[in-house]
């Protein structure tokens, strides 16, 4: 096998675990060559100024080389300038980012989804935009892997009408339904993107947790009860 070297990649942290007593195994979401993972050597030295950069949701170039699997960090700078998330936002991210572990393989190049990555963490920088950012990222990750929602027509090919109610199930679509959960408008709306309206983002919520849980096939997220925890403390206060 012959060693592969790659530079100046912009790349985002996915998580990382201790390796030894020096170094770290990092998950890093590539631009072009999609989820890997790389060994940090001796990034945990006490000496060593690496490991303050490998943080989760900041913009990184790196550079790497190995014949292996596993290949091995070689540089890291941090993009400046980029924006902070704090608070739930931050718990966000790394729902975020556990959504990417989980739908996206190994190696398998997504730069689109690298992208509304980025457009995801811009988002929830901002709280007043921070649910329509999660709701956007859920759907292209979906259509990305092959997932996507068909929403302008219900299960019988007929377009979708703003003023009935649908049940929803993945695979199948919208189904019209009086006791449906979602409205029309909502469809419509979560079809064009279009997240200002305070009943859609609460019914589109609804809707991404049912199709997201579906794919998962049962596997829990752990970010996802986390997040739970804290906004009902926070409701409670």
């Amino acid at each position: 096998m012959t060693e592969l070297s790659v530079y100046l990649q912009p790349a985002f942290i996915l998580q990382q675990r201790k390796y030894r007593e020096t170094s770290l195994i990092i998950d890093v979401l590539t631009r072009d060559f999609g989820r890997i993972s790389l060994l940090a050597k001796g990034v945990r030295k006490a000496k060593s100024k690496t490991v303050g950069l490998l943080q989760p949701f900041v913009p990184l170039i790196i550079s790497y080389v190995g014949k292996a699997e596993l290949k091995t960090l070689t540089d890291v700078e941090i993009i400046q300038p980029f924006s902070e998330i704090k608070g739930l936002a931050l718990y966000c991210g790394f729902y975020i980012n556990e959504l990417v572990s989980c739908f996206l393989h190994k190696y398998d190049p997504h730069p689109e989804v690298f992208g509304h990555y980025k457009d995801c963490l811009t988002g929830l920088a901002d709280s007043s935009k921070m649910e329509a950012a999660l709701r956007l990222f859920e759907l292209d990750l979906m259509d990305s892997v092959g997932y996507g929602l068909q929403l302008e027509y219900d299960a019988n090919d007929k377009p979708i009408d703003p003023l009935k109610k649908y049940a929803f199930t993945a695979g199948q679509g919208p189904i019209e339904s009086v006791d449906g959960q979602f409205s029309g408008k909502t469809l419509q709306a979560i079809s064009l993107r279009e997240f200002t309206d305070p009943q859609v983002l609460c019914e589109a919520k609804i809707l991404m947790r049912t199709v997201i849980d579906v794919y998962l096939q049962g596997k829990p997220l752990k970010s996802r009860t986390v997040i739970n925890k804290i906004i009902k403390y926070t409701k409670n206060e």
